[in-house]
């Protein structure tokens, strides 16, 4: 095992700036023992899984990607997240860099060289040889969705990218590749999309290890339909071009249209939270297990629950701004102002604003007078989850992070308790999400016809009906548009969206500039709440893009130009 763990780090290693053959002279096995044996093949795959990048910033801080968006705020001032919001950012000075993912790309291109000729039929006899070999039939179109997920994730961030696959590149061929348009990067990806999920099946539970976590024929049509989606986005669909979003529309459509043999759905919503759940939910696509641990409950709980080992400013902290973007369950708008809380609802009780509200707020933001742990959160000035100072241990904004926090996390000295936490990468309210936003903007809210028998607004009130929420009627495309970015924000909060939604929609000039959070005082058992100005942001257009990393064009001057502004 050691020996394995050896070498598959030694495919991780680089010298010059995009890739390295597999260095036979750096490991104790070569090539041909790495795909001798079914383990070690798997392996191989698995490390290509492993470079899916996370939801956080990876810096000691692991802020999450939300705390570059309006919907939070990290309370440590000199943490990398910060330069998303100050501006403080450079192709020299650079942040959340995904430049690594190159290098998993070069190791699908190495694995799907290199499984063209395996031979285990040596094994034969091996009572697991048959599923063994079923799995192995699948693993290049595994491979080939996860370079197109890494391929998106680069062009999402950077535009137009370097695009080497197919063929295998030494250094100096890797360090003159020019980029390939956005569009044509996404054409790519959608074409790999359609060839692998012929192939993939809906589930690995039933085969050989009944695991999760594995791409499907469902993760590659969701990959298809979000890199469709960002094409016809208004960031790249400067044109305005329908057909762009009608191309989205199709597909998500043909995610809602995947049937099981038995002919049910292959996903449905569920009412029921989809984080951290160890048996994944009918809901989910695709996730990310990570082992047990207590870190990210470190820094997000409320610091009284760490039992003194929060000594540091760290947590994602969410904002008024995305508290305000939650309803209450008539469907009616809440807003806090500097004088206190405005909602046009009868049912609205301003001594208790949080109750009454869309339930997924209490999935997302813990906030006060809420329970947590068997006691009651209170950030009111000089309550016990308050600080009046960002660099104090309380919450800068007045809340707490909610989302995939588990709660039975414990931090009492010898008998700290850890949990398994699952990210989710994909799941289906995102595809009806998809489809709701782009038929809107190709047919409008309520038009169908037989390519499009589900309308817009239907998708998009499903999604709300499962949480418990009313329908939205509000006519027009211009107006729908508005109700579908509002559930894009709740629906997913905290699920690594925002950060990238502002930017496909061109809105963050409109949206980056400052954060609020809750003041909270109280006096005689009431509660006075008003709104408090936590943070002013920078933002320049040339945002939109991440700048190419500086040393990248040092290596390669045909990635050039840089991206525009920067």
């Amino acid at each position: 095992m050691k020996k394995i763990l050896y070498i598959l780090s030694t495919v991780l290693l680089a010298a010059g700036c995009h890739f390295l053959d597999f260095d036979e002279t750096s490991s104790l096995y070569d090539r041909d023992d790495m795909y001798s044996t079914y383990s070690n093949i798997q392996r191989m795959l698995t490390n290509i899984y492993g470079y899916m990048p996370g939801k956080d910033i990876a810096d000691v801080s692991s802020a999450l990607r939300d705390c570059g968006s309006d919907d939070a705020e990290y309370a440590d001032p000199d943490a990398s997240v910060q330069r998303f919001t100050n501006g403080n950012w450079s192709p020299v000075q650079t942040v959340d860099e995904k430049w690594s993912l190159y290098g998993a790309i070069r190791s699908a291109n190495e694995f799907l060289q290199s499984i063209k000729t395996v031979d285990i039929s040596r094994y034969r006899y091996d009572s697991k040889y048959n599923m063994q070999m079923e799995h192995l039939a699948l693993y290049p179109y595994e491979a080939r969705t996860l370079r197109a997920y890494y391929l998106f994730e680069l062009a999402r961030r950077y535009g137009d990218i370097a695009m080497p696959v197919d063929v295998m590149l030494s250094v100096e061929e890797a360090n003159s590749i020019g980029k390939t348009p956005f569009d044509d990067v996404v054409k790519y990806i959608a074409e790999e999309c359609d060839t692998c999920a012929k192939y993939l099946p809906d589930s690995y539970i039933g085969m050989l290890d009944d695991e999760y976590g594995r791409v499907t024929r469902g993760f590659a049509l969701a990959l298809k339909t979000k890199a469709l989606l960002y094409a016809a986005s208004p960031l790249h669909n400067t044109g305005a071009d329908p057909e762009k979003w009608k191309e989205a529309a199709l597909a998500a459509q043909a995610v809602i249209d995947l049937k099981t043999a038995a002919g049910l759905p292959v996903y449905v919503l569920d009412p029921a939270e989809k984080a951290n759940n160890i048996t994944p939910s009918p809901e989910v696509i695709l996730q990310i297990m990570r082992s047990e641990s207590n870190s990210f409950e470190r820094t997000n709980f409320p610091a009284r629950f760490t039992m003194g080992q929060r000594t540091y400013m760290a947590g994602t902290f969410p904002t008024q701004d995305l508290v305000d973007a939650f309803q209450t369950l008539g469907g009616y708008d809440v807003t806090l102002e500097a004088d206190g809380w405005h909602s046009a609802d009868p049912a609205f009780n301003p001594a208790d604003p949080y109750g009454g509200r869309d339930p997924r707020l209490a999935r997302a933001v813990l906030a006060d007078g809420m329970a947590f742990k068997g006691s009651v959160i209170d950030v009111s000035t000089g309550g016990a989850d308050y600080s009046a100072t960002r660099q104090g241990l309380g919450s800068p904004t007045g809340y707490y992070l909610r989302r995939y926090i588990i709660e039975s996390c414990d931090f009492t000295p010898e008998a700290e308790v850890s949990g398994k936490h699952s990210w989710i990468v994909s799941r289906y309210a995102e595809i009806l999400l998809s489809y709701a936003e782009a038929l809107n903007e190709y047919l409008g809210p309520d038009a169908t016809d037989a390519t499009f028998p589900l309308s817009a607004r239907a998708a998009l009130n499903e999604v709300r009906a499962n949480a418990g929420m009313p329908a939205v009627t509000v006519t027009g495309k211009d107006d729908f548009r508005k109700a579908v970015q509002r559930e894009w924000r709740v629906e997913f909060a905290f699920e690594d969206h925002r950060f990238w939604d502002v930017r496909r929609w061109k809105i963050a000039e409109s949206t980056q500039t400052s954060v609020s959070g809750v003041e909270i005082t109280s006096a005689g058992g009431t509660r006075t709440y008003s709104r408090k100005l936590v943070e002013n942001r920078s933002w320049n257009d040339k945002m939109y893009l991440y700048p190419i990393p500086q040393a990248e064009l040092f290596c390669d001057p045909n990635l050039g130009p840089q991206n525009p502004g920067w």
